[in-house]
């Protein structure tokens, strides 16, 4: 029997064990034993998370915690990485292939989209066969994708070999959160998942940097191989490195049980309201940085291709928020955490509305940060609040959150060709105002009540 085996056999006869809590029981800050789900009601409502007294969960300093969140990391740079490395590109394939911008959009929408409808699936199926095999095949899929897209001959065939690279990537996107949630000792899951969301801003900028820089020197072909090539070594240090799940109870797929999961969470009074936040959040951010690098190019800057790929160092601001403001949730409470980096966000792009070139620097940095805050804070919220079939409640809002990506990163080249930066700048606003509204009606939602108020 294999140490996965083991794990769960255990897991299933051990009597403190509450499977719909996700855990044992933990101890708060006053040193007393709280049950299972009442762990995770303290943790969720706000305040300082509870700890664990070493139910099996993988914890902070230990060899395995650093080896997971170096794993997690590395899968996460690869997801962003090859996501995004196609944003800087858009003049370029708009010049190569003829394109306006809304067309040339399409390189980035069409695997957000697809990533989008993937999650539907590759949840559930994780929820079913286990959390490291599906992640493992996205991220080799999703590179060998990569490497299709750089030898592409044709625009359509560039779209068909990113539509694949959407559907692999989300079975990483769709389970990463979840993997964590189980595996991580709660008091300091929200530093975990602020790291593997600051991969994914070292992702993200990286590969906006590299190809927007190396297209300068070579075609954007060798620039996207390139992008293959580290994704590839990336699946090889996730597969090397990832431990195995020792939390995961399969569940088999099943259609009923999957639409009753999925009122539950409907059900819920915060989830609805967070799964619409990854819509607004995720469709302003991609908005920004889809229009921003036209604006850059562009009179009265007229940045080269190089210098615009450089300003993606931007994300550095998001690979510090998204840890430290994930810290911070765990000590002070997600609600009040959330509304405040939601509204630096809005700050942020008002400040790009400006027309000098140091206060448009400014603006990004400020948005940047505020954005990948707050995807921290609802991405670990997610977990403490979905008691059961969690990996379904991750895919729900990360398909809100990928589809908000294609829906308002396409939309707003509308906004561009009538309006320029200052249309754009105002739709992302807008979003962001109704993004701010919801926080502060989450604030509000009362936290989940505590099993024993309700014995039967």
């Amino acid at each position: 029997m294999n140490p996965d085996q083991n794990a769960r056999k255990s897991a299933a006869t051990d009597g403190k064990i509450d499977r719909d809590s996700g855990g044992r029981g933990s101890i708060n800050n006053d040193g007393v034993i709280l049950p299972p789900a009442e762990a995770l009601v303290a943790a969720e409502s706000g305040g300082a998370t509870p700890a664990s007294p070493g139910a099996g969960f993988i914890e902070r300093g230990t060899p395995a915690f650093w080896r997971t969140l170096l794993a997690l990391f590395a899968a996460g740079f690869a997801t962003f990485a090859l996501l995004y490395c196609v944003q800087p590109l858009m003049p370029v394939f708009a010049k190569d292939f003829g394109l306006g911008a809304a067309a040339s959009s399409l390189v980035l929408s069409a695997s957000t989209i697809t990533l989008a409808c993937g999650l539907v699936f590759t949840g559930p199926l994780s929820d079913a066969i286990g959390r490291k095999p599906v992640m493992l095949t996205a991220l080799f899929g999703a590179a060998f994708s990569m490497l299709a897209t750089a030898l592409m001959p044709t625009w359509h065939g560039v779209i068909a070999t990113r539509v694949l690279t959407g559907l692999f990537l989300s079975g990483l996107v769709a389970v990463a959160m979840t993997y964590l949630s189980e595996e991580i000792q709660p008091k300091v899951l929200g530093l975990a998942m602020g790291l593997y969301i600051a991969g994914n801003a070292i992702g993200g900028m990286s590969g906006r940097l590299l190809t927007g820089v190396i297209v300068d020197f070579v075609s954007w072909r060798v620039a996207l191989g390139i992008m293959g090539v580290l994704a590839t070594l990336a699946a090889l240090a996730f597969h090397k490195l990832a431990p195995p799940s020792r939390h995961f109870c399969a569940t088999p797929l099943n259609v009923r049980a999957l639409a009753a999961n999925f009122r539950l969470h409907l059900a819920d009074a915060a989830l609805p309201w967070l799964f619409a936040e990854g819509f607004l959040l995720m469709g302003g951010f991609v908005t920004f940085f889809n229009y921003i690098t036209y604006r850059l190019l562009g009179a009265p800057y007229n940045l080269s291709q190089a210098l615009v790929g450089f300003v993606s160092a931007v994300y550095l601001t998001g690979i510090y928020s998204s840890t430290r403001v994930g810290a911070l949730a765990d000590k002070l409470g997600r609600r009040r955490v959330f509304r405040a980096v939601i509204a630096a966000m809005l700050a942020g792009v008002l400040i790009t509305l400006a027309e000098p070139l140091w206060l448009v620097l400014a603006g990004m940095l400020v948005f940047t940060f505020g954005f990948f805050g707050a995807h921290s804070v609802a991405s670990s919220w997610i977990g403490r609040r979905a008691l059961r079939a969690r990996g379904q409640a991750s895919s729900l809002y990360l398909i809100l959150y990928y589809t908000g990506s294609s829906v308002a990163g396409t939309g707003g080249g509308f906004f561009w060709h009538h309006a320029g930066w200052a249309g754009v700048g105002l739709f992302i606003a807008g979003l962001l105002a109704v993004a701010l509204l919801i926080a502060l009606r989450l604030a509000k939602v009362p936290p989940l009540a505590p099993p024993a108020a309700a014995k039967t």
